[in-house]
């Protein structure tokens, strides 16, 4: 795709910072309103996190982000990406979970299938996976109208904190006595207490663990680590469908290449390997940006991609921050436990126990999940530094649903692992790098027996290279950890949760902003909608 080579004014109503997806989606909702929009991306390439890059020549897959499931189908439709050529094709079964000694057990998109699958397992948590899946469900379209809205503002004032009293009304008001005490229990509970609550099988145990939110701190039986279920039902996908997960053709990277044709067509600018040194600041405003060659680009506003660690102790001068603010920020919890393997192979692995007859979209998908308790084993070893011998490792072979990745007969893997240290207790993440990918090979082959021969190409990403490569502080994906502490209200900081920041003009549109991370689109949604609403009311 040919970028733009060089900014084409030099003062703009808008500059977004950084073009991962959330920037992309901000920088076209602010063009299709008629503003002049740049975006300055640091890489050679856009996409931030949600890229699809060559592991070698002529073999590519999503490097980081590598699925596809929140992405909000408001943006999908508002922002016409199928237009721009985005094509999802739907997953089935959702998790496909590796037991050991040739057992799997599958998430079919249909419960009904799911439950006659887990009827082999147990009786009792067939029918009881029929009925948390309900409830599951249903308390998760509660929550899905406040991703695409600012969260409740603790800091409101007067008749502005009547509204928001108002708004949470309405959002609850057909909440049941019983759902209240489950979504308190969700926010706050572990999902480990939940699932032996309501389960009796290991294995059914490790499914739902498989469907929880990737990239969080904390094992399964940490306080507000249930959340993630109701995460990963909220509706994505073209057609809204709750607990929807589905592989892009072309990789992740497709997601923003649609983005920004959308954006671009509105009449936005878009400039990759363009890195801005800092936001400037003058009189408690902020007036555009200055680039690490020096130059300045001026705007009304700015809008920061960046997580908040980045964007306020890196990007903005201290002085014109408040000394609490500072200091809350830099307490957000980073210090990112998850780590990616992308694998070019000579061929399709063999997966012992997988049924003969299993299509593409089965084999596609294998997860390496621990018992709950072996989980939280390995992420208390992860915290105080070591790599745990046992990982969590999800993989996915997106070239058995998307030929467009490798030539025919090849073969591309791409593999997600946790928890893993950001900062080790001995030695650096360059030395063990290698070492660290052997061991993730070889626990694989343990289901996989013949991978370690097929492989042609691999790129590990430790944490390290997760905060190097693609800006993510710590290696953080989430731009901040996803709990109680720091969600909704709470993220980034209670008092500014609304996108805006203490410098007038300066607004938060990435991941460390609400809901938080994955790729949804809807801080960069949220965070547009607030700057047309104040240039609307004559603020910022």
């Amino acid at each position: 795709m040919t970028q733009t080579m060089m900014p084409s004014l030099s003062r703009y109503d808008a500059i977004v910072v950084g073009a991962g997806h959330n920037g992309l989606t901000a920088t076209a909702y602010l063009a299709r309103a008629g503003l002049k929009v740049l975006t300055l991306e640091r890489r050679e390439i856009i996409g931030g996190a949600c890229v699809t890059e060559e592991v070698i020549p002529g073999h590519r897959v999503s490097f980081t982000s590598y699925f596809a499931s929140m992405l909000m189908p408001t943006v999908i439709r508002d922002l016409e990406l199928a237009k721009y050529g985005l094509r999802m094709v739907g997953s089935d079964p959702l998790i496909t979970v590796a037991l050991g000694k040739g057992e799997i057990i599958r998430w079919w998109a249909d419960p009904e299938r799911a439950a006659a699958e887990i009827r082999t397992w147990s009786v009792r948590d067939a029918d009881a996976f029929l009925r948390v899946d309900r409830e599951l469900k249903a308390l998760a379209a509660y929550l899905q109208p406040f991703f695409l809205e600012p969260p409740p503002d603790l800091a409101a004032r007067g008749f502005d904190r009547i509204r928001e009293a108002g708004r949470l009304i309405k959002r609850f008001r057909r909440l049941r006595g019983r759902e209240v005490a489950q979504l308190v229990t969700f926010l706050t509970g572990s999902l480990g207490e939940y699932l032996d609550r309501h389960f009796e099988s290991d294995g059914v145990k490790r499914m739902f663990l498989a469907n929880n939110v990737y990239g969080k701190h904390g094992g399964p039986y940490e306080p507000g680590s249930a959340v993630g279920l109701l995460f990963h039902l909220l509706s994505g996908g073209d057609d809204a469908v709750q607990g929807y997960s589905g592989h892009v053709i072309g990789g992740m990277g497709a997601i923003t290449q649609a983005l920004a044709a959308s954006a671009r067509d509105h009449g936005a600018e878009i400039v990759a390997d363009m890195p801005v040194a800092s936001i400037k600041v003058e009189a408690g405003k902020a007036r555009g940006v200055v680039l690490a060659d020096g130059r300045e680009i001026a705007a009304d506003v700015v809008l920061s991609n960046a997580d908040p660690k980045r964007t306020f102790l890196s990007l903005v001068d201290q002085a014109v921050l408040p000394e609490d603010f500072r200091r809350d920020i830099a307490a957000i919890k980073m210090a990112g436990p998850s780590a990616k393997l992308n694998l070019a192979l000579t061929r399709e692995p063999t997966v012992i126990g997988r049924p003969s007859g299993a299509d593409a979209k089965e084999r596609s998908l294998f997860t390496i999940v621990p018992t709950l308790e072996e989980a939280q084993r390995c992420a208390d070893i992860a915290r105080f530094g070591e790599i745990p011998d046992r990982l969590w490792i999800d993989c996915v072979i997106p070239s058995l649903v998307d030929d467009t990745l490798c030539p025919p007969g090849k073969a591309m893997m791409t593999c997600f692992i946790q928890y893993v240290p950001y900062a080790l207790r001995e030695g650096t993440w360059d030395e063990k790098r290698e070492a660290f990918a052997d061991s993730i090979v070889r626990q694989i082959a343990v289901h996989m027996p013949d991978l370690p021969e097929l492989i042609e190409g691999r790129v590990v990403l430790t944490p390290l290279d997760l905060e190097r490569t693609y800006g993510l502080t710590e290696g953080n994906i989430f731009h901040g950890d996803l709990h109680l502490g720091q969600l909704f209200s709470m993220r980034p900081v209670p008092a500014f949760s609304q996108y805006r920041t203490p410098v007038s003009g300066l607004y938060l549109c990435g991941a460390g902003a609400h809901p938080g991370g994955g790729v949804t689109g809807a801080p960069g949604h949220n965070a547009a909608m607030q700057v047309l609403k104040d240039r609307k009311r004559g603020k910022g």
